[in-house]
Protein backbone atom coordinates (compact mmCIF):
# COMPACT_ATOMS: atom_id res chain seq x y z
CA UNK A 1 0.00 0.00 0.00
CA UNK A 2 1.62 3.42 -1.12
CA UNK A 3 2.69 5.04 2.14
CA UNK A 4 0.80 8.40 1.66
CA UNK A 5 -2.49 8.76 3.37
CA UNK A 6 -5.57 8.81 1.45
CA UNK A 7 -8.73 10.88 2.17
CA UNK A 8 -10.71 7.42 3.04
CA UNK A 9 -8.55 4.28 4.15
CA UNK A 10 -10.15 1.14 4.94
CA UNK A 11 -8.06 -1.77 6.55
CA UNK A 12 -9.13 -5.19 6.42
CA UNK A 13 -12.32 -4.33 7.47
CA UNK A 14 -14.97 -6.89 8.60
CA UNK A 15 -18.38 -7.34 9.82
CA UNK A 16 -19.72 -10.49 10.93
CA UNK A 17 -23.05 -12.20 11.91
CA UNK A 18 -23.74 -15.06 14.14
CA UNK A 19 -27.06 -17.24 13.92
CA UNK A 20 -28.74 -20.33 14.69
CA UNK A 21 -27.74 -23.39 12.62
CA UNK A 22 -29.58 -26.61 12.32
CA UNK A 23 -33.25 -27.04 14.10
CA UNK A 24 -34.99 -25.32 16.02
CA UNK A 25 -33.48 -26.89 19.16
CA UNK A 26 -30.18 -26.80 18.08
CA UNK A 27 -27.77 -25.16 20.03
CA UNK A 28 -25.27 -24.76 16.99
CA UNK A 29 -24.32 -21.69 15.14
CA UNK A 30 -22.72 -20.22 12.02
CA UNK A 31 -20.88 -17.08 11.21
CA UNK A 32 -21.99 -15.18 8.52
CA UNK A 33 -19.28 -13.38 6.69
CA UNK A 34 -20.91 -10.26 5.15
CA UNK A 35 -17.47 -7.90 4.77
CA UNK A 36 -14.58 -10.05 5.13
CA UNK A 37 -11.43 -8.08 4.81
CA UNK A 38 -12.04 -5.12 2.98
CA UNK A 39 -9.33 -2.69 2.31
CA UNK A 40 -9.95 0.29 -0.28
CA UNK A 41 -8.43 3.87 -0.32
CA UNK A 42 -10.44 6.78 -2.00
CA UNK A 43 -8.56 10.54 -2.60
CA UNK A 44 -10.62 13.15 -2.30
CA UNK A 45 -12.45 14.59 -4.76
CA UNK A 46 -13.03 11.16 -6.08
CA UNK A 47 -15.69 8.97 -6.89
CA UNK A 48 -15.59 5.17 -6.38
CA UNK A 49 -17.67 2.57 -7.56
CA UNK A 50 -18.43 -0.25 -5.69
CA UNK A 51 -20.41 -2.65 -7.67
CA UNK A 52 -21.49 -6.21 -6.92
CA UNK A 53 -24.53 -8.59 -7.01
CA UNK A 54 -27.52 -8.35 -4.10
CA UNK A 55 -26.51 -10.29 -1.27
CA UNK A 56 -22.35 -9.68 -1.96
CA UNK A 57 -21.84 -7.42 1.10
CA UNK A 58 -22.39 -3.94 -0.38
CA UNK A 59 -25.41 -2.40 2.09
CA UNK A 60 -23.34 -4.29 4.89
CA UNK A 61 -20.18 -2.34 3.76
CA UNK A 62 -22.31 0.78 3.90
CA UNK A 63 -23.89 0.75 6.82
CA UNK A 64 -20.39 -0.40 8.78
CA UNK A 65 -18.60 2.45 7.07
CA UNK A 66 -21.25 4.81 8.07
CA UNK A 67 -21.14 3.21 12.13
CA UNK A 68 -24.59 2.50 11.93
CA UNK A 69 -23.24 -1.25 12.76
CA UNK A 70 -19.90 -1.77 14.73
CA UNK A 71 -17.60 -3.43 12.73
CA UNK A 72 -15.86 -6.78 13.84
CA UNK A 73 -12.46 -5.67 13.38
CA UNK A 74 -10.47 -3.44 10.80
CA UNK A 75 -10.01 0.59 10.46
CA UNK A 76 -11.90 3.13 8.72
CA UNK A 77 -9.67 6.07 8.61
CA UNK A 78 -11.54 9.85 7.27
CA UNK A 79 -9.03 12.68 6.65
CA UNK A 80 -6.96 11.14 9.24
CA UNK A 81 -8.43 10.15 11.72
CA UNK A 82 -9.22 6.32 12.62
CA UNK A 83 -13.14 6.10 13.40
CA UNK A 84 -13.04 3.09 13.76
CA UNK A 85 -11.44 3.80 17.79
CA UNK A 86 -14.26 6.57 18.35
CA UNK A 87 -16.70 6.03 21.20
CA UNK A 88 -20.43 5.61 20.13
CA UNK A 89 -20.89 9.56 21.64
CA UNK A 90 -18.16 10.34 19.68
CA UNK A 91 -19.40 8.76 16.44
CA UNK A 92 -22.51 10.93 16.96
CA UNK A 93 -20.86 14.41 17.09
CA UNK A 94 -18.76 13.49 13.60
CA UNK A 95 -21.78 11.83 11.60
CA UNK A 96 -22.10 15.21 10.39
CA UNK A 97 -18.45 14.36 8.14
CA UNK A 98 -20.14 11.34 6.68
CA UNK A 99 -23.73 11.15 5.14
CA UNK A 100 -25.83 8.90 3.26
CA UNK A 101 -27.71 8.83 -0.13
CA UNK A 102 -30.92 5.69 0.62
CA UNK A 103 -31.83 3.81 -2.20
CA UNK A 104 -35.58 4.61 -1.56
CA UNK A 105 -36.00 8.59 -1.36
CA UNK A 106 -39.67 8.15 -0.32
CA UNK A 107 -39.05 5.66 2.62
CA UNK A 108 -35.62 7.94 3.37
CA UNK A 109 -37.80 11.39 3.80
CA UNK A 110 -40.32 12.14 6.79
CA UNK A 111 -43.07 12.52 4.95
CA UNK A 112 -44.55 15.29 7.73
CA UNK A 113 -42.04 17.40 6.59
CA UNK A 114 -41.68 19.91 4.15
CA UNK A 115 -38.57 20.53 1.90
CA UNK A 116 -37.33 23.83 3.68
CA UNK A 117 -38.30 21.71 7.36
CA UNK A 118 -36.14 18.81 6.07
CA UNK A 119 -32.94 20.67 4.86
CA UNK A 120 -32.99 23.35 7.61
CA UNK A 121 -32.70 20.48 9.97
CA UNK A 122 -29.56 19.11 8.55
CA UNK A 123 -28.05 22.92 7.80
CA UNK A 124 -28.51 23.60 11.79
CA UNK A 125 -26.88 20.49 12.70
CA UNK A 126 -23.20 22.15 11.29
CA UNK A 127 -24.37 26.02 11.92
CA UNK A 128 -27.10 25.50 15.19
CA UNK A 129 -27.54 29.41 15.01
CA UNK A 130 -28.84 29.82 11.52
CA UNK A 131 -32.39 30.93 11.20
CA UNK A 132 -33.92 33.69 9.39
CA UNK A 133 -33.43 34.98 6.00
CA UNK A 134 -29.52 33.67 6.51
CA UNK A 135 -31.29 29.94 6.60
CA UNK A 136 -34.00 30.30 4.21
CA UNK A 137 -31.39 31.71 1.46
CA UNK A 138 -28.80 28.41 2.62
CA UNK A 139 -32.00 26.23 1.65
CA UNK A 140 -32.52 27.87 -1.59
CA UNK A 141 -28.78 27.67 -2.87
CA UNK A 142 -29.44 24.17 -1.81
CA UNK A 143 -32.24 23.63 -4.01
CA UNK A 144 -30.81 25.38 -6.29
CA UNK A 145 -27.27 23.21 -6.24
CA UNK A 146 -29.26 20.08 -6.98
CA UNK A 147 -31.46 21.51 -9.61
CA UNK A 148 -34.80 22.15 -7.71
CA UNK A 149 -36.72 25.29 -7.71
CA UNK A 150 -36.71 26.97 -4.38
CA UNK A 151 -40.35 27.78 -5.10
CA UNK A 152 -41.48 24.55 -3.80
CA UNK A 153 -39.49 24.04 -0.42
CA UNK A 154 -42.84 24.51 1.36
CA UNK A 155 -44.24 21.31 -0.78
CA UNK A 156 -44.02 17.77 1.35
CA UNK A 157 -42.30 14.70 -0.37
CA UNK A 158 -45.50 13.13 -1.38
CA UNK A 159 -45.74 16.20 -4.04
CA UNK A 160 -42.74 15.18 -5.85
CA UNK A 161 -41.41 13.16 -8.73
CA UNK A 162 -39.35 10.22 -7.48
CA UNK A 163 -36.08 11.83 -9.43
CA UNK A 164 -37.36 15.33 -7.27
CA UNK A 165 -37.47 13.45 -3.92
CA UNK A 166 -33.49 12.10 -4.41
CA UNK A 167 -32.81 15.13 -5.45
CA UNK A 168 -33.87 16.37 -1.85
CA UNK A 169 -32.54 13.48 -0.41
CA UNK A 170 -28.67 14.39 -2.05
CA UNK A 171 -29.53 18.12 -0.60
CA UNK A 172 -30.03 17.01 2.82
CA UNK A 173 -26.70 14.91 2.58
CA UNK A 174 -24.99 18.09 1.53
CA UNK A 175 -26.49 19.80 4.06
CA UNK A 176 -24.14 19.04 6.72
CA UNK A 177 -21.33 19.82 4.55
CA UNK A 178 -19.50 16.27 4.97
CA UNK A 179 -15.97 15.07 4.10
CA UNK A 180 -17.73 12.06 2.48
CA UNK A 181 -21.10 11.20 1.07
CA UNK A 182 -22.25 7.10 0.56
CA UNK A 183 -24.67 6.61 -1.69
CA UNK A 184 -26.39 2.69 -1.41
CA UNK A 185 -28.42 2.22 -4.79
CA UNK A 186 -29.41 5.74 -5.40
CA UNK A 187 -30.59 5.17 -8.50
CA UNK A 188 -32.01 1.98 -9.13
CA UNK A 189 -35.30 2.59 -7.98
CA UNK A 190 -35.76 5.07 -10.72
CA UNK A 191 -37.01 4.90 -14.03
CA UNK A 192 -34.10 5.15 -16.81
CA UNK A 193 -34.28 8.72 -18.03
CA UNK A 194 -34.21 9.62 -14.43
CA UNK A 195 -31.54 7.91 -13.50
CA UNK A 196 -29.36 9.67 -15.97
CA UNK A 197 -30.21 12.72 -14.61
CA UNK A 198 -29.19 11.95 -10.96
CA UNK A 199 -25.95 10.49 -12.26
CA UNK A 200 -25.15 13.51 -14.49
CA UNK A 201 -25.90 15.62 -10.83
CA UNK A 202 -23.47 13.22 -8.97
CA UNK A 203 -20.53 14.42 -11.48
CA UNK A 204 -22.00 18.09 -11.44
CA UNK A 205 -21.61 17.99 -7.83
CA UNK A 206 -18.21 16.07 -8.22
CA UNK A 207 -16.87 19.05 -10.79
CA UNK A 208 -18.33 21.91 -8.59
CA UNK A 209 -17.80 21.00 -4.94
CA UNK A 210 -15.10 18.44 -5.37
CA UNK A 211 -17.50 15.78 -3.70
CA UNK A 212 -16.01 12.58 -2.11
CA UNK A 213 -18.34 9.76 -2.62
CA UNK A 214 -18.46 6.10 -2.56
CA UNK A 215 -21.39 4.90 -5.02
CA UNK A 216 -22.75 1.46 -4.19
CA UNK A 217 -24.66 -0.13 -7.39
CA UNK A 218 -25.30 -3.69 -9.00
CA UNK A 219 -25.05 -2.62 -11.93
CA UNK A 220 -21.56 -2.36 -13.73
CA UNK A 221 -22.62 -0.07 -16.74
CA UNK A 222 -23.97 2.61 -14.47
CA UNK A 223 -20.72 2.64 -12.17
CA UNK A 224 -18.74 3.01 -14.90
CA UNK A 225 -20.01 6.13 -16.38
CA UNK A 226 -19.85 7.61 -12.63
CA UNK A 227 -17.01 6.78 -10.77
CA UNK A 228 -13.18 7.43 -11.22
CA UNK A 229 -12.23 3.83 -10.29
CA UNK A 230 -14.63 0.93 -9.36
CA UNK A 231 -14.09 -2.20 -6.61
CA UNK A 232 -15.90 -5.70 -7.34
CA UNK A 233 -17.04 -7.32 -4.48
CA UNK A 234 -18.14 -10.98 -4.00
CA UNK A 235 -19.27 -12.98 -0.76
CA UNK A 236 -17.82 -9.87 1.09
CA UNK A 237 -14.34 -9.70 -0.57
CA UNK A 238 -13.23 -6.88 -2.85
CA UNK A 239 -12.25 -9.50 -6.24
CA UNK A 240 -11.01 -6.65 -8.56
CA UNK A 241 -10.25 -2.62 -8.48
CA UNK A 242 -9.19 -0.79 -10.64
CA UNK A 243 -9.51 2.46 -13.03
CA UNK A 244 -13.20 2.75 -14.44
CA UNK A 245 -11.90 1.98 -18.10
CA UNK A 246 -9.47 -0.88 -16.99
CA UNK A 247 -11.87 -2.97 -14.68
CA UNK A 248 -15.16 -2.70 -17.49
CA UNK A 249 -13.06 -2.70 -20.68
CA UNK A 250 -10.12 -5.41 -19.26
CA UNK A 251 -12.09 -6.86 -16.46
CA UNK A 252 -9.57 -10.00 -15.39
CA UNK A 253 -11.62 -11.70 -12.26
CA UNK A 254 -14.35 -13.95 -13.67
CA UNK A 255 -16.76 -12.53 -11.12
CA UNK A 256 -16.16 -8.99 -13.13
CA UNK A 257 -16.33 -10.66 -16.29
CA UNK A 258 -20.21 -12.09 -15.79
CA UNK A 259 -21.27 -8.91 -14.55
CA UNK A 260 -19.67 -6.90 -17.58
CA UNK A 261 -21.99 -9.86 -19.55
CA UNK A 262 -25.01 -9.17 -18.00
CA UNK A 263 -25.31 -5.55 -18.89
CA UNK A 264 -28.28 -5.19 -21.32
CA UNK A 265 -26.63 -4.57 -24.78
CA UNK A 266 -28.44 -3.53 -27.90
CA UNK A 267 -28.34 -6.04 -30.61
CA UNK A 268 -25.06 -5.73 -32.58
CA UNK A 269 -23.40 -4.16 -29.38
CA UNK A 270 -20.21 -5.67 -28.01
CA UNK A 271 -18.86 -5.80 -24.53
CA UNK A 272 -16.25 -3.59 -25.24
Amino acid sequence: MDSTVAYLEIRDLCKHFTKRSGGLFSSGTETIRAVDGVSLTIEKGEILGLVGESGCGKSTLSRTLMQLIPPTSGTFILDGEDLSRLSPREIRKRRLDFQMVFQDPYASLNPRMTVFSTLSEAIRQRHPGAKGKALTERVETLMATVGLDAQMMKKYPHEFSGGQRQRIAIARALAPEPKLIIADEPVSALDVSIQSQILNLLKQLQKDLGLTLVFISHDLGVVHYLADRIAVMYKGKIVESGTADEVFHHPQNDYTKRLLAAIPRLAGESAA
